[in-house]
């Protein structure tokens, strides 16, 4: 498998430290609100390697930490009048019910930065220790120019992001890039013991610590949004490896942004939502099939009208559930034909091609092709008619496929109530009779209810549309 390093700037082989187990960090949200479509991104796409790895027999410890002390949660908790505990509980549980409806799987290890403050004191006392650091008035401080390789991740060297550096003015630091580690408490802010006195960690702080602390010293991969790479991954960089003098992650992978109608998301334009919002007018996991639909390195556009499509697609793979759960039920054992051993063999080259495609750079858009040309040549082939054998084949090769890009996840026909099944079983006696006002009548009412019915030579299907 091949993966775009941002650390070397080229594709390179994957090889996991460990044989037959990958260990992934990736970034979480900082959980004073929901969180919004542009985080989506990563999260789904990260997602989507961990669970490719696993379909290729690995097995994953992921981590995805959760920011539960910073400036926003400090000021939205004030706002509110309660602590940032209580704010932090509460939007880990709604990150939990958009990351579920998103087919997001939880991570191994889910630690809040709130409960490893001891280890970031360790940590940064080690720093110092190392002459990596230094405490000016209660603030400690990254010494940037004792790390000399700050700025490899970016691909820029220390004078010239000093030199561009648009920061705020600090005279605490002996350099402008250097980054602080921990904070001294002011006013109206939580805070925590330690040997500088009363204060919280710094933003960067927290990954290093978590990464290191539930993966090792040494990590495969870390990942996140492109924004991220400087200065937060850069300066995990230094820190990480300014304390242990050992590589930090071996590759660094990042998503391009997300744009909204061919503009670039922010407030001040009014085109930021949350994931939440999103759920009220699209089901979220054509969210997730759209995310899927282009490289995860490139930018991608998102409109309502490419969501609607995304919809579509998304119910065209169902239907094509439903209707081989369908043919499982009623097709019979017996020989494949000469026809159905080609499927075969052409359902073989589907998954290849699918392989190919995420084995080079997650490509999930050329695997998604692949899934939807196996789609078309099934529903050419495969009728009520078909061998058990070649459905069971087909079915059970698509449903892995799918799992791995974490789609169709839901049940394609439920049970259904006795209301459903009481209107279908009258529509059929209604057919039998001939009576074909009332047979569409009954079908229109189950369209109504979001029911789609399908006549077919052995008897009516019924499913839920998409």
């Amino acid at each position: 498998m091949k993966l775009y390093n941002t650390l070397t700037r080229k594709k390179e082989e994957f090889v996991p430290l460990r044989e037959g187990e990958v260990r992934i960090y990736s970034c979480g949200p900082t959980v004073y609100d929901y969180f919004h479509v542009g985080n989506a991104r990563p999260f789904i796409i990260f997602d989507t390697l961990r669970r490719y790895f696993e379909y290729k027999g690995y097995k994953v410890k992921y981590v995805q930490n959760f920011t539960d002390i910073d400036d926003k949660m400090i000021k939205r908790a004030n706002e509110e009048g309660i602590d940032i505990s209580e704010l932090g509980d509460r939007f880990i549980q709604e990150y939990f019910k958009d990351a579920d409806a998103l087919g997001i799987k939880r991570a191994t290890y889910h630690p809040r930065a709130t409960e490893h403050i001891e280890d970031m004191i360790v940590f940064i006392q080690r720093l110092i220790d190392r002459g990596m650091a230094y405490n000016v008035d209660g603030n400690v401080y990254f010494d940037t120019s004792a790390f000399p390789q700050y700025g490899k991740l970016s691909g820029q060297r220390l004078e010239d992001l000093e030199a561009g550096a648009r920061i705020d003015v600090d005279e605490h630091k002996k350099n402008p890039m250097d980054f602080v580690l921990w904070k001294r408490q002011k006013p109206g802010e939580p805070a925590w013991d330690s040997p500088w006195g009363k204060g919280r960690p710094g933003w960067h702080i927290e990954c290093s610590v978590m990464a290191m602390k539930y993966l090792g010293e040494t990590i495969d991969i870390h990942s996140g949004g492109q924004d991220l790479i400087f200065p937060h991954h850069e300066n995990e960089i230094a820190q990480s490896e300014g304390a242990t003098g050992k590589p930090f992650a071996r590759y660094w992978i990042h998503n391009g942004y997300i744009n909204i109608d061919n503009k670039k998301m922010s407030k001040s334009l009014g085109n930021f939502f949350t994931v939440r919002e999103l759920s009220k007018k699209f089901d979220l996991e054509a969210v997730r099939l759209f995310m899927l639909s282009a490289h995860y390195r490139n930018p991608i556009n998102f409109s309502e009208e490419l969501l609607k499509q995304a919809e579509s697609a998304l119910e065209r793979l169902y239907n094509a559930k439903g209707n081989l759960e369908y043919l499982l039920k009623i097709t019979e054992d017996k020989k494949m034909t000469q026809k159905e051993r080609e499927l075969q063999n052409r359902i073989d080259k589907y998954r290849k091609k699918f392989e190919d495609a995420m084995e080079d750079d997650i490509n999930t858009a050329d695997a998604l092709a692949a899934i939807f040309d196996m789609v078309r040549d099934m529903n050419r082939v495969l009728n009520e008619e078909s061998s058990r054998r070649i459905v069971e084949i087909g079915y059970t090769e698509f449903m892995k496929l799918t799992s791995v890009l974490g789609l169709l996840q839901k049940e394609s026909q439920p049970q259904g109530t006795d209301e459903i099944k009481e209107l279908i079983k009258r529509r059929q006696k209604a057919r039998e009779e001939k009576n074909w006002a009332l047979a569409d009548s009954i079908r229109e009412e189950l369209n109504d209810m979001g029911i789609v019915v399908e006549d077919t030579p052995k008897g009516a299907k019924w499913y839920y549309k998409k």
